[in-house]
């Protein structure tokens, strides 16, 4: 058996089960591996449990990275993704097969590509509450999906967090507050206001679950939202809202965009990035600073800092009789 069919097996059977990844992020690295060993088989035609590590060097990852490019269409976003993949598998290798250290190596130095990086896009409060407005509360699905807005814009949760939201992850008595499992498994608690907190109470009421367990926004058969299901509810609900608030009209608006008008709402009431970064679930406040870029209230307020003072131009008067030679020189 070559090195590369052990090293793959292993990195799955032992690093990302010793890191706890989720199943989007193993099915994420499983798909980018299947892509590189069906590219190999057919560039450098060897079966794929016949390659060895050796043959995966620099020159076959970048014609990989080339041929997502060019062939399958692939933005510079998922290029990156796969070739993070790569880089993770080959950091793994690098402590168990020595013998191809420089080839590793090379591969590790392969850079990301630089994508052009648009401005953050966000909701305003008008077009917050124009969105809440949306769902016809009078039906229970109206009621469920109101509530989903709700927390997506207060708390500011990924859609798999959401989804992933139980009964027993909403705690509504004093200190309301939803937890959950976000990235690297590290978990946190959100608070809730008042208002959101009295909602999910009556939502709670209503529900009467039969499970703690039970998913927290389920759908009518009891099951637990997917991913598209949350994607299609909150396109449902902008174009709804955009019938009455034109600027929704010219928004290409997801669930992460209420995710990114959470932490805007944050930065404009003054949070600092690191708190920001505390209330997201980001490892590194770095990722926060998008949000700084896009915030042209905050801007307007940093060039008001900066800005001279007007007062009237004064003559420069020496304070010493050496300063006055240099002047007069």
């Amino acid at each position: 058996m070559t090195a590369l069919a052990p090293v793959l097996q292993g990195f799955f059977a032992e690093r990302l089960a010793a890191l706890r990844a989720s199943e989007h992020t193993v099915a994420s690295y499983r798909d980018t591996y299947k892509l590189l060993l069906l590219f190999c088989q057919q560039q450098l035609h060897t079966p794929p449990s016949k390659l060895d590590l050796a043959q995966l060097d620099a020159t076959v990852v970048t014609a990989f990275l080339r041929h997502l490019a060019d062939e399958r269409g692939n933005g510079i976003a998922t290029r990156n993704l796969r070739l993070t993949a790569i880089h993770s598998l080959f950091r793994y290798a690098a402590l168990r097969c020595p013998e191809h250290a420089d080839s590793i190596t090379r591969v590790l130095a392969i850079p990301n590509a630089r994508p052009d990086r648009p401005l953050v896009t966000f909701l305003s409060r008008p077009e917050q509450h124009a969105l809440l407005a949306s769902p016809n509360r009078a039906t229970w699905r109206g009621r469920r999906d109101h509530l989903i807005l709700t927390v997506l814009l207060e708390a500011g949760l990924r859609v798999s967090e959401l989804t992933n939201l139980t009964v027993a992850d909403a705690v509504t008595g004093t200190g309301a507050h939803l937890r959950c499992i976000g990235k690297g498994r590290r978990e946190r608690c959100t608070p809730l206001t008042r208002s959101t907190r009295k909602l999910l109470d009556i939502w709670l009421q209503e529900q009467q679950p039969a499970s703690p367990l039970a998913p927290l926004f389920p759908t009518r058969q009891g099951r637990r939202l997917s991913r598209d299901a949350v994607t299609d509810l909150v396109d449902k609900h902008v174009a709804t809202a955009a019938q009455h608030c034109r600027s929704l009209a010219g928004k290409h608006v997801t669930p992460h965009t209420l995710r990114h008008s959470c932490a805007m709402d944050l930065l404009q009431a003054g949070a600092d990035t690191a708190s920001i970064a505390l209330f997201l679930g980001h490892s590194d406040s770095r990722s926060t600073q998008p949000y700084l870029h896009a915030d042209l209230t905050q801007k307007r307020r940093t060039l008001e800092l900066g800005a001279p003072t007007p007062q009237a131009a004064q003559p420069f008067k020496p304070r010493d009789r050496l300063l006055a030679f240099l002047e007069g020189l």
